[in-house]
């Protein structure tokens, strides 16, 4: 698995900084919000939904409950922006904020006695629509190795299977997985590394069950 750094996906410094000046101190009715401020926010709704959405699907928020997910987190957003200075990535500042929800929620669903069964889902973390180019039969292979790895990630605890979502499927490096999770950069490394062995282990397990059940 490869920990290359994809491209920052930086909110511009100094957009934010110019935006969130002096709207954001001047007087406004309790409740409501800066013109500046919920332009910015619109802007940060539109332009990472559907990152939150599909890191929350990864990190293994069921399909339900995905809506309520990220309506928490860009309430978190929401009420954090102004303080949001650029000097990390608006993306991995959004995902720190989205693993702590995600966390949240995870403690609720632990206590619910129902398990969710994993929906098959692309590498965006998106529910599998039909396609018109692939063949059936390739449909239903892709469906089938996409399901396995939301499988197998459900084999992981909370804490490996964060740090191994953020690295290998948002392509973020160690040390920024550190920042955005306010981690030492050994226990990231520690995480990650139990995360490969596990998810190996779980595969393995699953490749003997399917041999044995092979006539």
């Amino acid at each position: 698995m490869s920990t290359e750094k994809a491209s920052s996906g930086q909110f511009p410094t100094e957009s934010v900084e110019s935006v969130l000046a002096d709207p954001m101190n001047a007087p406004r009715a309790p409740g409501s919000a800066a013109p500046a401020e919920a332009s910015l926010f619109d802007r940060a709704y539109e332009d990472h939904c559907s990152l939150v959405w599909r890191t929350a699907r990864r990190l293994g928020v069921p399909e339900g409950a995905i809506d309520d997910v990220v309506q928490d987190v860009f309430l978190v957003v929401h009420r954090r922006l102004a303080s949001f200075d650029g000097r990390v990535a608006f993306k991995h500042w959004l995902l720190g904020i989205t693993a702590r929800v995600v966390a949240d929620h995870r403690r609720t669903y632990r206590r619910k006695a129902s398990k969710v069964v994993p929906h098959a889902v692309d590498k965006y973390g998106g529910e599998l629509t039909p396609s018109a180019d692939p063949m059936p039969s390739e449909q239903a292979e892709q469906r089938e190795a996409l399901r396995l790895v939301v499988t197998l990630l459900d084999e992981l605890d909370s804490d490996k299977r964060e740090v191994l979502v953020l690295t290998e499927f948002e392509e973020m490096t160690a040390v920024e997985v550190a920042e955005c999770l306010s981690l030492n950069i050994n226990t990231v490394y520690a995480r990650l590394r139990a995360a490969r062995r596990d998810f190996d282990a779980a595969y393995a397990r699953y490749r003997a069950r399917t041999e044995m059940r092979s006539p």
